[in-house]
């Protein structure tokens, strides 16, 4: 049987082994304001294909290298430019059609939100559910690229925390950890909330499990 005492120490492993979010991993540092969301927002949707995430990663980088870091430069680009920052990275496979939703994406961010996705969440006000669907009506930005962007930006908007999704939840299950988002929280302590997600979907998409579950 698995005690609390067990699930803490499994809790402390997990963080220890793969505590860093996605945003971190990209040179993002993540704050309350436009260039940052922005950029977190673009490497969700990169980590939404069918694509290994540390490809997705290296085109987040190789897009801010581009100079396409704001909403306001992604959309004055052309679409080659675009298309040849995301080969840089080596996302090949999707470059053309990404090139388009990246454009059209930006566009829509700025005509809507002045470019800024801090205008997109007061639009929500205080509702998840809500701040989901305006953030569906971005092109390129599915379900999953939703969860994964609002998985990182618990770090910056509280209001958001304990966002575990359905790809965490799954890491939790692996390591034997109950599959509730408050219950998980409350074995994550202080721990920052995106840090703990993020630890926990590493878990679920790695093929070898790389941490031991309490006994």
């Amino acid at each position: 049987m698995v005690t609390r005492t067990g699930n803490q120490e499994t809790v402390r492993e997990l963080l220890d082994t793969h505590g860093r979010t996605y945003a971190a991993e990209a040179h993002i540092r993540l704050r309350d304001t436009p260039q940052p969301l922005y950029q977190t927002l673009v490497l969700a949707c990169l980590l939404s294909a069918r694509i290994r995430s540390d490809t997705a990663v290296a085109t987040s980088r190789a897009l801010t290298d581009s100079g396409l870091d704001s909403a306001r430069r992604m959309a004055d680009a052309g679409w080659q430019e675009r298309v040849d920052a995301l080969g840089r990275g080596g996302y090949r496979r999707y470059d053309e059609r990404t090139a388009t939703q990246l454009g059209e994406g930006a566009e829509l961010l700025l005509d809507e939100y002045g470019g800024d996705l801090r205008r997109l969440r007061h639009a929500a006000g205080t509702d998840v559910d809500a701040l989901r669907r305006l953030l569906r009506e971005v092109p390129g930005l599915g379900p999953v690229g939703v969860d994964i962007f609002l998985r990182e930006a618990q770090a910056v908007w509280p209001e958001l925390a304990p966002y575990l999704d359905e790809k965490a939840l799954q890491g939790a299950h692996r390591l034997g950890l109950p599959d509730h988002p408050e219950a998980l929280a409350r074995l994550a302590g202080d721990a920052d909330p995106a840090v703990f997600a993020s630890a926990l979907v590493r878990v679920a998409l790695e093929k070898k499990k790389t941490v031991s579950a309490g006994a």
